[in-house]
């Protein structure tokens, strides 16, 4: 029964801190390699809240908020006069995350830091014990599915987004403000993505580089994905599972490489990934 609440635990704190990376890339066909460092963010902000001696529950509509203006700043800035030289805005994803990585350092120190739960303790579940702040995530991890199902298919946003997705240029022609759509998206991929941090950061703890291996871990989800909200779900339960039962009956560090190694083959199977659309 643990092996399988891990499982599908898993799964939805992985689809959590993906779906950030694949707003981004489906909306603005830029990979953001400072995705981890939003992450790290989000989890500083966790800490952060949990020194001030506020409730632990702010945590992550906190780490939203700063993130999504951070994501405003950042467009503007750095990625819109890059929007032309793809590769050139990719670098300096890549670049912005070793910056934040940098300055997080500076102003916190490399040790490992702790951030209060707005949860403690664990839940009964049929014969056995379950962390009560895991199954709060995973519950707020399926939160978010919906809410990025609904704001892509049923608001103006979203129709604009798609519509930008599919033709750009054909969407400019017919009025839609595509730099304001990329905008609005790289801030709340950003705050999606610092919202997840601070919301895995009291299941593990937060340290300067607490995003790279979600970040890497991200990236292939994504990748096999196929940019899509079902299929990053599938991705997230068929890959988060893998490594979970790798790393239990097998090894830890290999479970580690799981999805990593499972998201190769899978491409080279099939390109198009796990696209359900």
């Amino acid at each position: 029964m643990i092996l399988v609440l891990d499982m599908l635990t898993t799964a939805l704190i992985l689809f959590a801190v993906a779906s950030g990376l694949m707003l981004i890339l489906g909306v603005m066909k830029l990979i953001n390699f400072a995705h981890g460092a939003f992450l790290t963010v989000g989890g500083y902000t966790a800490m952060l809240v949990t020194r001030a001696d506020l409730t632990p529950w702010l945590s992550a509509p906190a780490a939203f908020a700063a993130g999504f203006l951070a994501g405003l700043v950042i467009e503007r800035v750095i990625v819109r006069p890059l929007y032309h030289r793809p590769l050139d805005a990719i670098l300096a994803t890549w670049g912005l995350g070793i910056v934040i990585t940098q300055l997080i350092t500076l102003g916190f120190g490399r040790e490992v830091q702790f951030a209060a739960s707005p949860l403690s303790g664990t839940m009964a579940i049929g014969p056995v014990d379950y962390s009560q702040w895991r199954l709060a995530v995973s519950l707020i991890a399926l939160g978010i599915g919906a809410g990025l199902t609904a704001l892509l298919y049923l608001t103006r946003f979203g129709l604009n987004a798609r519509a930008v997705i599919m033709n750009e240029t054909l969407a400019r022609g017919l009025g839609i403000d595509s730099s304001r759509v990329r905008a609005l998206t790289f801030g709340f991929g950003a705050g999606l993505t610092c919202a997840a941090g601070a919301l895995i950061t009291p299941l593990l703890a937060v340290d300067p580089n607490m995003g790279l291996p979600w970040l890497v871990n991200s990236f292939m989800l994504v990748l096999v994905s196929g940019v899509s909200i079902p299929s990053l779900m599938l991705a997230a339960l068929i890959l988060g599972s893998a490594q979970v039962l790798v790393s239990t009956f097998i090894s830890s560090i290999l479970g580690g490489m799981t999805i990593v190694v499972l998201a190769a083959a899978i491409l080279r199977i099939n390109p198009r990934g796990l696209g359900l659309g």
